[in-house]
């Protein structure tokens, strides 16, 4: 038996060789299924048991195949890391083993994270432990289910072979999926290293395969740098409104089709905190939770900076200016929906910092507290909800006097109070990938069982909707949880 695998390798074969080296996984010892992504296989137009029930499919997505057709590539790619910019990083532990193509025509990429070393590797291995591992591929379909742009996960292979990092750990292999993997870095490789006539190819090819509309602007790279401004923006809006931090938006780690990608040392927000830094090694703030909108807007301005070639700078710089409120409007027009408000009003804007800052220093659980605001009523003086006040550690004034303001909004649109509350519950998820569930899930699967993997998968597939069988992930978390600790090794 060979493998099933629908796939080929032509969507990055258009670019010169100097944006890729061919590279070959190197083999785990008895790999195993830890987790496998059947919704995410359907939606690809793949039969789920073609997939997984062929043990050679296991050994070519967990990179132990003995050969491997199409060769895999690695891409290079650069970035300015923590403000410094590192001229070659690229894929040092991913190789892209091919693309397939949907009945609906939609083109994936595949990629397999942690079959080994590659020439961009440096002085790593080019693996990845199961603990990693399991945080990708679960936070990368969490964000999915949220409705947050987002590479997938397909399957999550493991091994009992040694991986180093602070402790010797089990090595894994995430398969990944994504219509691209182009990243800011790619450009700013190429233009950095004065390779500017590949700059145009490279644009090119994003307009052709994900960009079309942008051929027939007057400046098709203006067109396209709009459009990555403008998914960026609403990329960043989303994760705002739902306590989202990404932990390293170095710009190697910025996709150009406005996709979450690259899971290390994220989190969501337990208690809000606008100051949150959720990367330990981030011992600035830099990634901090309200600097993400600014980090973001800068990191444009690295890659607007590759485009020079093709684009004028005044024209770039005009398009950089609209990154703002872009973002602003995308953000609000979040926090309306959270909030149940159907109108836009001038003030919304001081609303929501109002809310936010009555929150603040108070150690009200972030995702809760939404759910539960869906209960407030909208007459003034009627008590609030108990498992909403129980949210608040401390004094409760300025959220009190908050709730007058934004009952007096909800009676001015005559709202609705059913009808909010479900407007509400729609947007505002119960469930969301916390750190400590998957601490918990993690030390399961270190002795072998990956049931609680599969049930926080199903979960987070519908985090809207609340379901009995998960009502241990819609409580308050422990208190250890405060003292997780996530790197980039994470």
């Amino acid at each position: 038996m060979s493998h099933t695998l629908p796939l080929q390798l032509q969507s990055l074969m258009v670019l010169p060789e100097s944006f890729y080296s061919r590279v070959r996984p190197e083999p785990l010892g008895e790999p195993y299924w830890v987790a496998q992504n059947h919704t995410l296989a359907a939606e690809m137009g793949l039969r789920p048991s073609e997939i997984f029930d062929n043990p050679d499919n296991l050994l070519y997505l967990s990179g132990s195949a003995k050969q491997y057709d199409p060769a895999p590539i690695a891409t290079v790619y650069s970035g300015h890391q923590f403000g410094v910019y590192v001229r070659q990083l690229g894929d040092g532990r991913a190789m892209l083993i091919g693309d397939s193509v949907a009945a609906d025509g939609k083109r994936w990429e595949w990629q397999l994270k942690g079959a080994g070393k590659t020439p961009y590797s440096r002085f790593a291995d080019g693996r990845a432990v199961l603990r990693s591992s399991i945080r990708e591929y679960l936070c990368s379909e969490a964000m999915h289910g949220l409705g947050i742009p987002t590479t997938r996960a397909l399957a999550l292979t493991g091994s009992n072979d040694a991986v180093y990092r602070e402790q010797a750990e089990t090595a894994a292999v995430v398969t990944r999926i994504a219509p691209s993997f182009i990243r800011f870095g790619h450009f700013e490789y190429m233009y950095h290293t004065g390779q500017h006539q590949n700059l145009p190819l490279l644009a090119d090819y994003l307009i052709d395969q994900h960009f079309p509309a942008c051929r027939d602007a007057e400046n098709p790279y203006l067109a396209l740098f709009h459009e990555v401004n403008r998914r960026t923006a609403e990329l960043v809006a989303a994760w705002q409104s739902v306590g989202f931090c990404h932990g390293v938006l170095n710009t190697d780690n910025m996709s150009a089709l406005g996709l979450t990608i690259d899971y290390g040392p994220f989190g969501f927000l337990d208690a809000y905190d606008r100051h949150h830094i959720c990367n330990h090694s981030d011992t600035g703030g830099r990634y901090a939770y309200n600097e993400q909108p600014y980090v973001v807007h800068w990191n444009l301005m690295r890659f607007a900076s590759c485009l020079l070639p093709m684009v004028s700078e005044s024209e770039l710089v005009a398009e950089l200016e609209r990154f703002p409120e872009m973002f602003q409007t995308a953000y609000l027009s979040r926090m309306r929906a959270k909030l149940g408000l159907q109108t836009i009003d001038k003030d919304d804007e001081e609303l929501v910092g109002d809310m936010f800052a009555s929150l603040q220093g108070r150690k009200v659980d972030f995702t809760l507290f939404f759910r539960y605001l869906s209960e407030v009523s909208n007459q003034h003086g009627e008590p609030l909800p108990e498992r909403l006040t129980t949210l608040f550690d401390g004094p409760m004034e300025a959220f009190t006097a908050w709730i007058g303001c934004y009952r007096g909004r909800l009676r001015a649109e005559n709202s609705d109070p059913a009808a909010r509350a479900e407007r509400m519950n729609a947007v505002n998820p119960l469930y969301v990938l916390r750190n400590y569930l998957l601490e918990q899930a993690i030390e399961l699967a270190k002795n072998g069982d990956f049931r609680e993997i599969e049930r926080l998968h199903r979960c987070m597939q519908n985090p809207f909707v609340e379901q009995q069988e998960f009502a241990d992930f819609a409580v308050l978390p422990p208190e250890w949880a405060g003292g997780i600790c996530v790197s980039c090794s994470s």
